[in-house]
């Protein structure tokens, strides 16, 4: 069995961040990456909201960034996937991949969340192309243009009032015929005169030609179905967070989130987390770069208490 001082699981902004800070510490973390490197900034298009890159940069230039400057510093990066652990002895801890098996003084957590999938073809086809899960990230992209966005609740309609700032129309597509959103929320979003709806429908279908074009939908209580024309699909129907491999585990609140103190620290003394994992709030490049950082620190801090 190997063993290491920290393990870090997850390999986006926070696990990157916390690599950096823990190596530069002198702890050698090793940090697993799971089964995507860089996590969901790895497949986004352009992120023009991470500060000192006022050009914007690519998620993949971003994560390549990120990546340098922890091994820089003597981090490793292991191309595997987690698929067991065991914090119930406390330190050290054990963890398990497809291929080896480790004790680790400290572990981060850092797996992250992954927004809620339609499952309709075309989906993921035009992720970065027109389709999008966070309107914060990708709102500019779409200045004097139409879009749709699906889900009626309070993020989605959080999400269309930011859209407004920036396109023509943005339509709300609902499966029901009133929004769960909250009563400010709605008023506001009623009140827009860029915020049209479309009652009891679903999206079937996302089309275009190397972009998004149109959508098919369909109306559920006249089973009819429908063609809009649009130039972007934000996707707003929950995130599930990455922790099912954590339950029983670590405590987690009603939603799957990992809770932490202000200090990072899970239900179990010695192992931190940071991002999306424990943020079910932000949910930015900036913020989970900010949880990396701290989850570093406290873990560097904390391991020097145990000596």
């Amino acid at each position: 069995m190997q063993k290491e001082k920290v393990i870090i699981i997850g390999s986006g902004p926070a696990g990157l961040t916390a690599a950096l800070y823990t190596a530069r510490a002198n702890l050698k973390p090793l940090v697993i990456s799971g089964n995507q490197l860089g996590g969901q900034i790895s497949i986004t298009n352009e992120v023009e909201n991470y500060p000192g890159f006022p050009e914007g940069a690519s998620g993949p230039e971003l994560v390549e960034l990120m990546q340098k400057q922890a091994e820089r510093f003597d981090a490793r990066i292991m191309i595997d996937e987690v698929t067991e652990v065991d914090f119930s002895k406390g330190s050290p801890f054990h963890i398990k991949t497809h291929g080896e098996e480790f004790e680790a003084d400290a572990v981060i957590v850092a797996v992250g969340a992954s927004p809620n999938r339609l499952g309709i073809p075309g989906e993921e086809e035009f992720i970065g192309r027109g389709v999008s899960f966070c309107a914060t990230c990708d709102g500019f992209f779409f200045r004097d243009k139409d879009v749709l966005v699906i889900g009626g609740g309070d993020s989605a309609i959080e999400e269309a009032l930011f859209l407004t700032r920036f396109v023509n129309r943005v339509r709300v597509i609902h499966r029901r015929d009133e929004l769960r959103a909250g009563e400010a929320l709605k008023q506001r979003a009623f009140g827009n005169e860029k915020i049209e709806f479309v009652w009891d429908s679903v999206l079937e279908e996302i089309r275009g030609d190397g972009k998004v074009e149109s959508a098919l939908a369909r109306n559920v209580k006249k089973d009819e179905p429908f063609s809009l024309d649009t130039d972007g699909v934000f996707i707003f129907i929950g995130h599930l967070p990455n922790s099912s491999l954590f339950k029983g585990q670590l405590k987690l609140d009603e939603s799957g989130y990992l809770i932490t103190d202000d200090r990072m620290m899970t239900s179990v003394p010695g192992v931190f987390a940071a991002g999306e994992i424990q943020d079910s709030v932000f949910r930015q490049i900036t913020t989970s770069v900010g949880q990396g950082a701290a989850a570093g620190m406290m873990t560097e801090r904390w391991l020097e208490e145990q000596e």
